[in-house]
Formats: structure tokens, C-alpha cells, sequence
């Protein structure tokens, strides 16, 4: 078969951290499924085990319809009936060669399916076995949760939302920042293995969870309380801590955050917007005095900069070092010149849906090592697309692949 992997933007870092550490994960949607992303990223073998009709977030649509491209790739697929003696056989063996076992199912799952880390630790001690749940034990691990369940819960919808409209953020930040935990403690479970001093040699059980990530979200706006007294105001309701720190609307109804949050910074602002009466007015002096003027301030100030267009509020907030952002959408992004000159983009080869086989662009890790991004080597795979390269390597022959896919056993 072709290798039909990207080419690299940049040359890749020359050996990533994680090569040599192999990942068997049986995971979904998002929260897993970004545990063994960001792993794989770093280097390390991730082997997907699916079920014989792959992965159901192949076929989300929506909201879902990029979960799977964007969070599978630099992984490989194997297709298993987990059900049949035969596939838990093979499952078992992958994980005997493992370092690291992630999941994210319901409570229970894995523990019937012989594939809970009291069993898989039996089989190979140095393993490290890494839970993505809604809930760490207690009173509420026995509940389902969703990103959008925790956000309401956890106060984060409160804080998003109008006051009185509690309204989720506009990402799946719960899954995403739930997996990176995950990833997180699997490196510290394997760095505490194999310290080459104090290492154990000995794997552990890693778990990370949707409502403890968003209690950490938030934990900054409990903290505000414990500090002042006063609760956090949902964001939008929130006493602003700047005078100017605003979206504004201006010419052709396009829209431009400004920010000014500093009294340096305000003497800038007024200069480069030819205000020197604002400079000079004593109600102003301070960024605390700003604040206090901002209702009779901000009308007066929007008004001013309608007639502007935001490039040219752009660039002159540019020019002179001010803090400031288009209001841009999700989709404008791939052709973000940063974003472009950076390397922060790299091709992927679409597995699934109305535009399999397409070449899109994916976005890298938000990191880099000795100066690089690490790269994408391996393009989300198709529904077992390794199942017979793994088998292979696991020490079965030629008849006994075709045996085990003739029996629905693989792919």
C-alpha cells in the first residue's frame, strides 16, 4: 500500500520523547481519544483497537462530524470483536506489549470485558493504565457525564453565559483538557517507572475526569471569592478590571476587540487615536478611575471609533504595541498567515464521510520541541486499516488472518 502520510511543513524533531513507548487505547469520542493523540504526537506507538464497524465517532454529524480526524491521527487501527474469545486473545496480547493502556468507557465496561486495570496489571506489572471518566471516585462517579453535564455543574456555563443564561463554552474544553490530563499522568507514571535512579519499574492506574478538570477551570473564580468575599459575576455581567476592554462594532458592522490595561498603554491609545482631551481629563487619569467612568466613557468612545474600519484600528493598535483581535471564525483559521508561516498546520488525509480521501488541514500540537512541531506521521486511520500489520507482528500467519477476519473475529 501507498504511504499516503503528509509531507512534513518542517522537518521533524529528530527523535521525539515518547518513540520506543507503545499505547493501546480503546477509547471514543473525545477525551480518550486526545490522551493517545497527544501521546502519539510525542512519538509513541498508539494502537486504536475498534470494534468491527470502527469507531461511532466516525459518523457523528454536526458538532461531532471533526472529532475523529482531528483526535486519531498519528495512530494506528485494529479491528476487534472483543466479545469472541479469539478477539480478546489478540486485545491481550497487544496489551502484554504495552506501556501504556488508556480508556474512556462507562464504569463497568472494561471490567467485563477483562480489561480493567486490576486484570491487566496481573498480566503485565509494568503497565500503566490511564481512565478517562466524568467523575473521580465518589458520590458521583456512578453518573453519566457529558462536557456540556460538568460545565452546567461545575459553574463554567455559569461564568460563560449572561447572568440568568448559563451557556456552555464553545468548545469541548472538559474532553480536550480531560484527555491532556490523562497524557499528563501517563508521562508522570512513566517517568516515576523508569527514573533511572528512583524508578519503580512498576506501572500504575491514572485517572482523569470531566467535573475535577472543570472544578480546575474554574478554580481561579473560587479563589476571586475566597480573596474578596464577593462571588465572580458571570463573564459578560463581570466588572470589567480595565477601562477599555471591549468588542466593538464599526464600519460595515464588522466587529474588533480593543483592550487597554495600563495607564502607559493609555497614554498610547489617546496619542494614536488623536485624543488628546482624554489624555488631559483628570476623570481618566488612572486605569481604577477609567473604570469607574466607564458608563458615560464607553458610549462616548464606540461612538468615536465607528467610522473606522477594523484593519485600520488593526494596524494602528499593531503599530503601536496595544493589545487587540478580529473577531474571526473557526473556519477562517487555515488561512491564518501565523498560524501558516509558524508550521501550526500540517495535511491530513480525510478517513471517513462525504469527503474521505480529501486532504484537509489539521492543527498541531500548541508546542514545540528544540524549535519544531511535532508533525503528523500518520494520517487518522481508516476502520482497521493496521489489523493485519499488528496480527502479523503479534506472530500470526497468513492463514491464520484470513481464518480469524472469515470468522468476524477482524476486519
Amino acid at each position: 500500500m501507498a504511504d499516503t502520510s503528509p509531507p512534513f511543513a518542517k522537518p521533524p524533531v529528530d527523535r521525539l520523547p515518547l518513540e520506543g513507548i507503545r499505547v493501546v487505547e480503546f477509547t471514543h469520542m473525545v477525551m480518550g481519544p486526545t490522551c493517545g493523540m497527544i501521546l502519539g504526537d510525542l512519538g509513541a506507538e498508539v494502537i486504536k483497537v475498534e470494534p468491527l464497524g470502527g469507531d461511532s465517532t466516525r459518523r457523528l454529524l454536526g458538532a461531532g462530524a471533526g472529532f475523529f480526524p482531528l483526535f486519531n491521527r498519528n495512530k494506528k487501527s485494529i479491528a476487534l470483536d472483543l466479545q469472541t474469545a479469539q478477539g480478546l486473545e489478540i486485545a491481550l496480547k497487544l496489551v502484554a506489549s504495552a506501556d501504556v493502556v488508556s480508556e474512556n468507557f462507562k464504569s463497568g465496561t472494561m471490567a467485563r470485558l477483562g480489561l480493567d486495570h486490576a486484570t491487566l496489571s496481573r498480566l503485565n506489572e509494568r503497565l500503566i493504565y490511564v481512565s478517562h471518566k466524568g467523575f473521580l471516585p465518589g458520590p458521583y462517579d456512578h453518573r453519566t457525564a457529558l462536557d456540556e453535564v460538568v460545565q452546567m455543574m461545575g459553574g463554567l456555563a455559569y461564568m460563560t453565559g449572561r447572568p440568568g443564561d448559563p451557556l456552555r463554552a464553545g468548545s469541548s474544553v472538559n474532553d480536550i483538557m480531560g484527555g491532556m490530563f490523562g497524557a499528563i499522568g501517563a508521562m508522570a507514571a512513566l517517568a516515576a517507572r523508569d527514573h533511572p535512579v528512583h524508578g519503580t519499574g512498576r506501572g500504575q492506574e491514572v485517572q482523569s475526569a470531566l467535573f475535577e478538570n472543570n472544578v480546575f477551570l474554574v478554580a481561579q473564580h473560587m479563589m476571586q471569592f475566597a480573596v474578596t468575599g464577593q462571588p465572580a459575576a458571570p463573564m459578560p455581567g463581570r466588572i470589567s478590571a480595565w477601562g477599555v476592554y471591549d468588542v466593538f462594532t464599526v464600519r460595515d458592522d464588522e466587529q474588533i476587540f480593543l483592550a487597554v490595561v495600563s495607564d502607559t498603554q493609555w497614554g498610547v491609545f489617546c496619542k494614536a487615536l488623536d485624543m488628546p482631551e482624554w489624555l488631559g481629563d483628570v476623570r481618566l487619569a488612572t486605569n481604577n478611575d477609567r473604570v469607574r467612568a466607564r458608563d458615560w466613557m464607553m458610549p462616548l468612545l464606540r461612538s468615536r471609533l465607528a467610522g473606522w474600519t477594523a484593519n485600520a484600528l488593526s494596524e494602528v493598535f499593531e503599530k503601536n504595541g496595544l493589545p487587540f483581535a478580529p473577531i474571526t471564525r473557526p473556519e477562517n483559521l487555515v488561512n491564518d498567515p501565523h498560524l501558516l508561516a509558524t508550521g501550526g498546520l500540517a495535511p491530513i488525509t480525510l478517513p471517513d464521510g462525504p469527503r474521505s480521501g480529501q486532504t484537509s488541514s489539521t492543527v498541531l500540537l500548541p508546542l514545540t520541541l528544540d524549535g519544531k512541531r511535532p508533525a503528523v506521521r500518520l494520517n487518522p486511520p481508516r476502520t482497521g486499516e493496521h489489523t493485519r500489520l499488528l496480527l502479523d507482528e503479534l506472530g500470526y500467519g497468513a492463514e491464520a488472518i484470513e481464518a480469524l477476519k472469515a470468522s468476524g473475529v477482524t476486519n
